[in-house]
């Protein structure tokens, strides 16, 4: 009941809106929020590449209105990269798209990807998609399938959670793009995703195993010490070395965890949000772990 009320209101504007212009929770968003602007972003990537990780930066944004915000989203994406060849950091970026105009136009939503992935691949680098809820998951995998046979230097993001998800791997692993795995964020009827966490873990150990014995670099996302048990398991079994594959960990989410698995010798990359628009981002992160309200409202009652 909780998750699903903190779902709900990430998408609810008006109680965005106050909790953005609120100072206390300002700063506690900094705890999965790098900053609101570039710099701050590219600071935290180059703290996570001091102790060993990689990081993928995220400009967050979602749902735009008209092209304009559109453009300003893609021309942001382009200034990414730019700043990552500059700082010499172990990064690649990450974005959605809505934020791009996927609502507005699926022809112009693909012709700002291909302007952003050129720019990519012109610094040797990568452009990760982000899957939204599952309205998109279709439009999204025919959009990155349609730019990745322009240029590869990009790839996207596959759910556990959904039903469909061993099909859309089969599909994209055809065409060999990379894959990042995660159990997903969304709000989603039982018709299209698996109600029980246990059905949502089983099936993305299932995926997992795929990808691994797929032959191309996937990352595995979780922060569940039994699921990177088990992609570690696998690794060894099959005989993937510790660089055939990333994991990869949210920012603020279980440091000692990513510290552990660097120490051990796996590649580890931190996915970095920052911007103003960081209210969606941050309910989903409170609704993917109850305990997390408590941090909320112990800070906001001190405040």
């Amino acid at each position: 009941m909780l998750r699903s009320t903190l779902l709900m209101l990430s998408e609810n504007k008006k109680f965005g809106s106050w909790v953005i212009s609120n100072g206390t929770t300002r700063r506690m968003a900094r705890r999965f929020v790098a900053g609101e602007t570039l710099e701050e972003a590219i600071a935290a990537a180059r703290r996570c590449h001091e102790v060993g990780m990689m990081a993928s930066l995220d400009y967050l944004g979602e749902n735009v209105a008209n092209t304009s915000d559109a453009q300003r989203s893609r021309d942001a994406y382009l200034e990414i990269f730019e700043a990552i060849a500059q700082e010499k950091l172990q990064a690649n970026v990450s974005c959605k798209l809505t934020q791009l105009g996927l609502d507005i136009n699926s022809e112009f939503c693909a012709g700002l990807v291909l302007s952003i992935v050129e720019r990519a691949a012109n610094f040797d680098n990568f452009l990760r998609i982000d899957m939204e809820g599952s309205a998109y998951t279709q439009r999204t995998i025919d959009l990155v399938k349609r730019v990745r046979a322009r240029n590869p230097a990009v790839g996207t993001v596959i759910q556990s959670y959904l039903y469909r998800s061993e099909k859309d791997v089969a599909d994209l692993l055809a065409c060999g793009c990379r894959i990042r795995l995660c159990k997903g964020a969304y709000k989603e009827p039982e018709d299209v995703a698996f109600p029980r966490k246990a059905d949502v873990d089983a099936n993305y150990v299932r995926l997992m195993k795929i990808l691994l014995s797929s032959g191309f670099y996937h990352a595995i996302a979780t922060h569940d010490p039994q699921l990177i048990a088990a992609t570690i398991r696998h690794a060894a079994e099959k005989g993937n070395s510790k660089d055939d594959f990333e994991f990869q960990m949210l920012y603020g989410v279980r440091t000692d965890l990513q510290r552990r698995l660097v120490k051990d010798g796996y590649r580890v990359r931190i996915y970095i949000p920052f911007g103003n628009d960081w209210f969606p981002y941050f309910m989903r992160r409170l609704a993917e772990r109850p305990a997390n309200v408590g941090f909320l409202l112990r800070n906001f009652l001190r405040s």
